[in-house]
């Protein structure tokens, strides 16, 4: 008599798992889906859960479950059901319920709460928390798609990226505003912006940019101010002017906005945002003319060198009620309100002006989010300038000698990406457009 071997028995095979924005594609079927508890309700006979995942909440719906706290992984398997005031329009009934990993004690925050009942200082206290919910990751989101197109857009036109130092012997912009360190018994600085070193690569690619920190350390405590952040800074070669780099921009932003309209919709929608048109030439106006138009049709008097902030809002209004745009370049700044290495304007019979610079602001919806200009590029020019503003020369070596080799007439600016974010996202404090931000009073966490 043969015996026959026994048949290995077959293992089903495990779904893959499905993301919560993708249930419509699968009414009436079985998937597996994973996240964190959002939120639950015991109500006895049936316990609904809401899940969250990277890409939205879904609610699940069973019986004879043992609910963890919120905030808890879990694994849920069952059947999609469309139902009209289910988020998303679909919910699953649960046919397995796995707790992955639980929560060990209640969260400090009830997430699904937050913009209703919490303090906004307790939700910055509990950042590693808060992050999780749908309206702080949107604003995450989106500033990283702004940063995607950076990158994409500035790739495409011939831009190489750069990394440069964050422990620097010697400020960007002069002034007080670092923050210091001891470097194995030297004096050292964090980085308050990349500008020198961005413009000797201008040297070696032409066309550099890079994304980094930079630190401030201003005692300010506004909701526009952060003493880390994220910027965006492109430098480039071989200009005519300013102008150039006001152009590169207008394309950055909008290739920018571009990028949002196709990946970050439901974002924008769950924040009740508009994504801003961005023109084909952004308006500019010379800052003295700026300054006398606030004066003369809000009648704001501006105090300081520059703009304050209501008359950057009043400007911003007169170009959004004028010509519908929510941008305008602020240019031709005086000299005492740009740092060493702006470039002096150049005047109708070749002569430099002794006061007004090649130097621009770019305001969004009432706010400054770049400054920029062309630089200096003339060995002789810009020692004059570094003695001018009462600099050390010797302190600047490392970054003036390499003007004496050929620096071609060059340009650049820096976007402050949180600025940009909040503005875009009507987020009122910009520290809530920065995971972990760091500003005069918070080191943690």
């Amino acid at each position: 008599m043969t015996t026959e071997p026994a048949q290995p028995t077959a293992v089903p095979a495990r779904l893959p798992r499905t993301l919560t924005r993708d249930l419509s594609q699968f009414d009436g079927q079985t998937v597996r889906l994973q996240g964190f508890v959002h939120a639950r309700r015991d109500l006895g006979g049936v316990q609904f859960v809401v899940l969250r995942d990277v890409s939205g909440i879904t609610q699940c719906v069973g019986s004879g479950l043992s609910l963890p706290l919120p905030e808890s992984s879990v694994e849920v398997v069952g059947k999609v059901k469309a139902h009209p005031k289910a988020p998303g329009g679909f919910e699953v009934q649960v046919e397995t319920f796995t707790v992955i990993t639980a929560a060990v004690e209640a969260s400090p925050l009830e997430i699904p709460k937050m913009e209703w009942n919490v303090n906004p200082e307790t939700m910055l206290d509990y950042r590693y928390v808060s992050v999780r919910g749908l309206r702080e990751r949107a604003a995450l989101k989106v500033q990283a798609e702004l940063v995607f197109a950076f990158h994409s857009h500035l790739r495409e036109q011939g831009f190489t990226e750069i990394s440069t130092p964050k422990i620097v012997s010697a400020g960007a912009e002069g002034g007080a505003n670092l923050f210091k360190l001891d470097y194995f018994g030297e004096q050292a600085y964090l980085a308050q912006s990349p500008q020198l070193y961005k413009q000797i690569m201008v040297g070696v690619f032409e066309r550099v940019y890079e994304v980094a920190p930079v630190y401030r350390a201003e005692e300010h405590a506004t909701s526009r101010h952060l003493n880390e952040y994220l910027s965006l800074d492109i430098e480039m070669g071989f200009i005519d002017s300013e102008e150039d780099v006001m152009d590169l921009e207008n394309s950055v932003l909008a290739a920018m906005m571009e990028r949002l309209k196709t990946t970050c919709a439901a974002e924008f929608a769950l924040l009740g945002a508009t994504i801003p048109e961005v023109p084909a030439h952004i308006p500019r106006i010379p800052l003295m003319e700026a300054r006398a138009l606030v004066t003369e049709k809000y009648g704001h008097a501006v105090g300081g060198k520059d703009l304050d902030p209501e008359a950057e809002r009043l400007l911003c209004q007169h170009y959004a009620e004028t010509e519908g745009t929510d941008f305008v370049f602020v240019t031709k700044y005086p000299r005492a309100a740009r740092p060493f290495y702006a470039h002096a304007e150049i005047n109708a019979d070749g002569s430099l002006s002794p006061d007004i610079t090649r130097g621009f602001d770019l305001l969004f919806r009432g706010i400054e989010i770049t400054s920029g200009g062309q630089r200096i590029h003339d060995h002789a020019m810009l020692m004059d300038s570094i003695r001018a503003y009462k600099m050390n020369p010797d302190a600047m070596t490392g970054y003036s000698e390499v003007f004496k080799f050929g620096m071609p007439p060059h340009g650049g600016f820096a976007i402050g990406a949180e600025r940009l974010t909040a503005k875009l996202l009507g987020i009122s404090n910009v520290r809530y457009a920065r995971a972990f931000p760091r500003d005069r009073n918070r080191l943690t966490p």
